[in-house]
């Protein structure tokens, strides 16, 4: 008899079948559980996904054909490495005046040799590992991780033999919460690639950082190519895409998004700065498996395993924790009204103060202080099957 797992309540432990046609009731073992699935390569670099079925014809080389000298070459990473289902939308964005400017801007830093990371062809693994007609959830990051084999593309995400960074061991804590047969992949690992497989978009809002200087690609012109990608899985996406928002930046990210037909999910940021004033409690992973099996069903669930094991089984009851109890309070948590003045909140100066004095080895990505303030109760007004 098959055992629970880490779906929906007590679904089964596998990855869920394409979006395009729900599983039949009484269907092979096969159909039930989908066709095996390659495995992802270790740097998710070489991976070549079809054309996508979604959106409009695209004929790569005849758009090449028209770009200018200077625009093929500024434009080669995209060319080379952006998986043609989002690059037939995304190519008017890329070739404007500003993204022009964020890749020159780029190349001087190149130029200059100052390390950037994630590594080149790992800026846009993203689009590879999940093609856009496969999208079922996105997770909003920030800034890439800015230290030695951290970031390689995927929000949140790192590399063996890197251990999982501090928000990432947070949010298997809030997974483990909603699923308590979740197991913490080998050696604290924080590899991702399979939710990516899965249809699970992990998408930073800047795509490049200096090494170890976080946020120091901010501004230069990556918000507005991924706030359009952002836009571009809302309007092809027709079905309907569940947002994990976490923290103030994120949810400036999904303020317009159609929440008739999407699902939005909002909370603090698993941060160390702010987990604790709800994002444990926020159940985010469950309503997102509960939301997707209104709409694409049982098959169309995300399975949040990152281990081989296929028979994990948790007798345990989940227990519903009640979307009010994720209000952050604000009485005693947030910052004060006035956030130029210093020495008003010394709670909050001696979390910045630990998390400043910790070393680089330590350091998480960018988090902007005013994740303290983010709504954490408007999930489920947000999410309408």
């Amino acid at each position: 008899m098959p055992s629970p797992s880490l779906k929906r309540g007590a679904g089964h432990l596998a990855s869920p079948a394409a979006d395009a046609k729900k599983p039949k009731a009484n269907g092979s073992i096969t159909s039930f559980f989908g066709a095996p699935k390659s495995s992802p390569t270790a740097a998710g670099t070489t991976k070549t996904a079809a054309p996508s079925p979604v959106g409009p014809s695209f004929n790569k080389e005849k758009w090449v054909a028209t770009l200018t000298v200077e625009q093929k070459e500024l434009l080669k990473l995209e060319i080379e490495s952006m998986d043609e289902s989002w690059l037939a939308h995304l190519k008017e964005e890329i070739v404007k005046p500003e993204f022009l400017a964020l890749k020159r801007f780029l190349q001087k830093e190149k130029q200059s040799g100052i390390q950037i990371f994630p590594p080149e062809e790992d800026i846009y693994s993203w689009t590879r590992h999940t093609p856009l007609h496969k999208v079922k959830v996105v997770i909003i990051g920030q800034d890439p991780y800015h230290n030695h084999n951290q970031a390689h593309g995927l929000a949140f995400s790192v590399r063996p033999p890197t251990p999982a960074p501090p928000s990432l061991v947070n949010i298997y804590k809030g997974i483990t919460n909603d699923y308590p047969s979740f197991q913490i992949p080998p050696n604290k690992g924080g590899l991702l690639t399979p939710w990516a497989e899965r249809g699970v978009l992990l998408l930073n809002t800047c795509l490049t950082v200096r090494a170890h200087q976080a946020a120091s690609h901010s501004n230069k012109g990556w918000e507005r190519l991924t706030q359009k990608a952002i836009d571009v899985v809302t309007r092809v996406r027709t079905r309907g895409v569940v947002f994990l928002a976490w923290g103030t930046p994120a949810g400036k990210r999904v303020t317009g998004i159609n929440r008739e037909r999407h699902c939005i999910l909002q909370s603090v940021h698993p941060s160390p700065l702010s987990v604790h004033r709800g994002f444990l409690q926020n159940q985010h992973f469950k309503k997102c498996n509960d939301w997707l099996a209104e709409r694409y069903g049982a098959g169309g669930v995300i399975d949040w395993s990152l281990t081989t094991t296929k028979e994990m089984v948790s007798t345990a009851p989940l227990t519903v924790v009640p979307s009010s109890s994720v209000v952050v309070n604000k009485s005693t948590n947030s910052p004060s009204s006035n956030k130029k003045q210093s020495g008003t909140d010394s709670t909050k100066e001696t979390i910045i103060a630990t998390k400043s004095s910790t070393s680089t080895q330590d350091d998480d990505e960018f988090e902007d202080l005013d994740a303290l303030e983010a709504l954490a109760a408007a999930e489920e007004s947000s999410c309408k099957p």
